[in-house]
């Protein structure tokens, strides 16, 4: 529409202007480039004084994909559904072997040699279900492992403090799906999650890693994980590697080494291979381990801590921890708002989990465009005051057509 009407965008584009296809075929074709233009735009905030590796933030949101929930099918009714379809593939096979015999005996060998519609779509349909069946078994095994995982450790924690277990003994977990597990056909990767209007929707889970001067986003990624323990440890090499392409230093001790980087997550990655996988790459982590109650004192430690967990609790309640983890709902927090109620994206338009990283790269880069465009009109506005006092910043942002 710019392109059209204003005179400034007229001279830039000339007869090149975009159709309203431009947009969309430059989002799905060059979705691998973004990943160089991503590095690209971090080096230019970095250049801009805009990133400084002081505090980072990571986080995940939860965005809808582009899938039907009218689509779907559960475990049961796909058992059900296989054992139908085998049954009619039979009798249709048992009926074209008839009917090929009783035209070969008419006409001879003068016949085709296609599938009749009604079986190939039987077939299709059966590898189909097969498929999503395959995938609830392998996602039944995966929680059904950090499950038994999660088991051992409280166990073992009982037994090292002297608890007894209250109420009666879990049954043991199972690695076959449940019968109301769900798959959906359109959007086979995204499983059914829970979303903030008390509905379920397929969504993926969208992490970020943002730095605390400007809000610019470091790292991003999208997984088909329903909660945030698993991406503290993917999210936090993409960060440092994003670091050094964009040639952005860490900050250093007397000594020379690199600092350690405070990063502050919510209490949903309070697992012990997060917090591992943190400290080994030079972060220091805070992270909740449980809700912070407000105006209450903090509890003196009596023993020093043995777990990991122990050792959060006690590190977020000292009062650098708290300031840490107080920055955390002002860095990461505002970019999820900015993205969605701002600029309006709510759902994925691409399908398939590959596209789908390229899409959410695609919007965390024209996010840190934007902090750029702003911070620059910011200084612009600054220089401008200093200049002439007596204009007031109103009248300089309607003269320069900013809002």
């Amino acid at each position: 529409m710019a392109c059209e009407r204003t005179l400034a965008f007229i001279a830039l584009v000339g007869q090149e202007r975009p159709d309203f296809r431009t947009i969309s075929d430059v989002r799905k074709l060059h979705l691998e480039v973004c990943k160089d233009v991503f590095v690209q735009v971090v080096r230019l905030a970095g250049e801009a004084g805009v990133v400084q590796v002081g505090t980072v933030s990571t986080d995940g949101t939860t965005i809808q994909g582009h899938a039907s929930r009218h689509k779907a099918m559960s475990y049961r009714y796909m058992q059900k559904a296989v054992e139908r379809l085998r049954e009619e593939l039979e009798a249709v096979v048992t009926q074209a072997y008839q009917q090929d015999a009783a035209e070969a005996a008419a006409v001879g060998s003068r016949r085709g040699d296609a599938w009749p519609a009604e079986l190939a779509r039987r077939a299709d349909r059966l590898v189909k279900i097969e498929a999503a069946m395959h995938r609830l078994a392998a996602h039944a095994k995966v929680e059904a492992a950090a499950e038994r995982q999660r088991r051992a450790e409280a166990e073992a924690e009982r037994r090292r403090t002297g608890k007894k277990r209250r109420g009666k003994i879990p049954p043991p977990g199972v690695d076959t799906p449940d019968d109301q597990a769900q798959r959906n056909w359109t959007a086979p990767a995204w499983p059914s999650m829970r979303t903030n209007n008390k509905g379920w929707e397929y969504c993926g889970n969208a992490p970020v890693s943002v730095a605390a001067a400007c809000q610019i986003i470091l790292a991003c990624d999208v997984t088909d994980a329903t909660h945030d323990k698993p991406q503290a440890e993917p999210v936090a090499p993409a960060t440092l590697d994003h670091l050094a392409r964009a040639g952005i230093e860490r900050p250093k001790e007397a000594s020379g080494e690199a600092q350690a980087i405070p990063a502050t997550l919510d209490n949903g990655s309070d697992s012990e291979a997060a917090v591992e996988a943190l400290e080994r790459l030079g972060f220091d982590p805070y992270i909740a381990t449980e809700r912070q109650r407000h105006h209450t004192p903090g509890a003196e430690a009596s023993a020093p801590p043995a777990t990991a967990q122990e050792r959060l609790a006690a590190k977020v309640r000292t009062p650098q921890g708290r300031a840490w983890y107080a920055r955390r709902k002002v860095i990461v927090e505002p970019v999820f708002g900015q993205i969605k109620e701002d600029r309006g994206f709510r759902r994925f338009l691409l399908r398939g989990l590959a596209n789908i990283r390229g899409e959410w790269r695609w919007v965390c880069v024209t996010h840190n465009l934007l902090k750029l465009w702003r911070h620059a009109c910011a200084l612009l506005t600054v220089e401008a005051e200093e200049r002439m006092p007596e204009v007031s910043h109103m009248a300089l942002c309607r003269a320069s057509g900013l809002r």
